[in-house]
């Protein structure tokens, strides 16, 4: 991937909250990049920055109490800080798409699922309502919906929850967009509808050649449905790799806990149980000097308390992988 440009490069995302007590930075100095046809995970604990990047990315964040202080987002050789409301519109839903993690709040409840898709498909296309009629079916068919022509016509709350998902991944296709932002899309589904709509996303991604930035605090979805990770505490990455790098050899303690946590098969009759990351995430508002994660970790030393860390290279050039911990060569060896 190396070789080819990225689709979308963020550089020094900062965005803040006006609060009562002050502004406090949800995303602080996050970079990262996105290559055509590469899935991007971003993991990390609830409140950690994940969902508010992506949508700083198509400026969908209120402003106020919301404003993003500093960065780059370059998608296509533009800077979408730099666009017009009226330019940045036609960006959302066309070359750039979104799936929340909850349809239901997602779709209008007073509309049919199909209407809403031929709407979204005539904010950009220059079809006649019949034609985006048909491709709304199409399209409904694409995602997995059996009998779609009956489908098309039902309105959001006569279909499951695995069902409006694929209808919010079927509005999110209607334009072929480059890339899809996937908030945390199969958080309210069960176990099995949650391995279809990860398995289908995959398969519209290979077909499209779409590049897909995956946001989830699963880390079994990280290790099955990604190509790269970026592991997010407290507002900041503290470390990206590939994600069979990033398994091998976590290298910040923050990874390594959460990866010690996952539950595995097999491991034979005896049951153990799972370790925890004691404590809690720091408040935005009142974060410690140095490391984020030090009140947590049982690696820290007085250094790490002293400034903040820095995200540097970690492992070989080839790896390309960054981590933010100052014993991170010594605690993987």
């Amino acid at each position: 991937m190396s070789s080819e440009a990225p689709l979308l490069s963020v550089e020094g995302l900062c965005v803040a909250f006006r609060t009562e007590r002050g502004a406090v930075r949800a995303v602080d100095d996050v970079s990262f990049s996105i290559f055509p046809g590469e899935t991007l995970g971003i993991v990390g604990e609830s409140g950690c920055g994940k969902s508010v990047t992506a949508l700083s990315i198509l400026r969908l964040l209120p402003t106020p109490p919301a404003q993003i202080e500093d960065g780059s987002l370059h998608f296509g050789g533009r800077d979408l800080r730099t666009l017009s409301e009226r330019e940045l519109e036609a960006v959302r839903g066309d070359e750039i798409a979104m799936v929340f993690q909850e349809p239901m709040t997602s779709l209008n409840p007073v509309h049919t699922v199909g209407a809403q898709i031929v709407e979204a498909i005539r904010l950009h296309r220059p079809d006649s309502r019949r034609e985006a009629r048909t491709r709304a079916i199409s399209l409904l068919e694409r995602v997995g919906i059996r009998d779609a022509a009956t489908v098309v016509d039902a309105f959001p709350h006569e279909l499951s929850g695995g069902m409006r998902q694929r209808v919010m991944i079927a509005m999110a296709l209607s334009c072929e967009p480059k890339l899809l932002l996937a908030d945390e899309p199969t958080t309210a589904l069960d176990v099995t509808i949650q391995a279809q709509i990860l398995d289908l996303l995959q398969s519209l991604r290979r077909s499209s050649h779409m590049a897909i930035l995956l946001i989830t605090h699963d880390l079994s979805v990280v290790e099955h449905h990604t190509d790269r990770v970026l592991v997010m505490y407290a507002g900041e990455v503290v470390e990206s790799a590939r994600v069979g790098d990033l398994f091998r050899r976590p290298a910040h303690p923050y990874t390594r806990a959460l990866l010690a946590s996952m539950p595995r098969l097999g491991g034979g009759k005896r049951r153990t149980r799972l370790p925890t990351i004691e404590g809690v995430v720091p408040g935005l508002g009142n974060l410690p000097k140095g490391c984020r994660f030090q009140e947590r970790c049982g690696a820290v030393v007085e250094s790490c308390r002293a400034e903040r860390i820095p995200l540097t290279s970690f492992g070989t050039v080839e790896e390309n992988r960054m981590v933010r911990c100052l014993r991170a060569e010594e605690l993987a060896s």
